[in-house]
């Protein structure tokens, strides 16, 4: 596999419950993505201290989407996998990719003015992270995060 379109995890088989999209366009669209995702993610009955890290991963990458891929769409879906139940976002662009996933996934690596903590640090909230990219093409980014892990 390419190494700029390689992927940190491979994506678990699910069946989707509901699902809902979003295009995020605006820094005003972020208030009430992350509305819908916590409204889903009390439907499922996912805990407090999850929904808070899914809600941070989530606005994380959707703010990421916006500063570097200029906007893009945004997937809610509730997911199962045998008695487990969860929610599975994707996150995509088609801004100018990441050159290289490897680096963008190391604490303190960064393309911007930030702290560079932003990839690695939203790989840890979640359960499961999926990430590929194209120099040219954008970058597409799926998270699932399970009610109870």
């Amino acid at each position: 596999m390419d190494r700029r379109t390689m992927a940190t995890m491979t994506t678990t088989p699910v069946t989707v419950l509901n699902k809902d999209s979003m295009l995020i366009v605006k820094e005003q669209d972020v208030v009430p993505f992350r509305n819908r995702v916590k409204e889903y993610a009390t439907k499922i009955g996912m805990g407090l201290v999850n929904q808070t890290k899914l809600i941070t991963a989530a606005s994380e990458l959707v703010r990421n989407m916006l500063r570097y891929g200029g906007g893009g769409n945004t997937l809610i879906e509730v997911v199962s996998k045998g008695r487990e139940n969860g929610i599975r976002l994707t996150f995509s662009d088609k801004g100018p990719g990441i050159a290289n996933i490897e680096m963008a996934m190391k604490d303190g690596f960064t393309t911007g003015k930030s702290l560079g903590l932003g990839l690695p640090g939203t790989k840890r909230l979640v359960s499961e992270f999926d990430i590929k990219s194209k120099p040219g093409e954008g970058t597409t980014v799926m998270i699932i995060k399970w009610k109870n892990g």
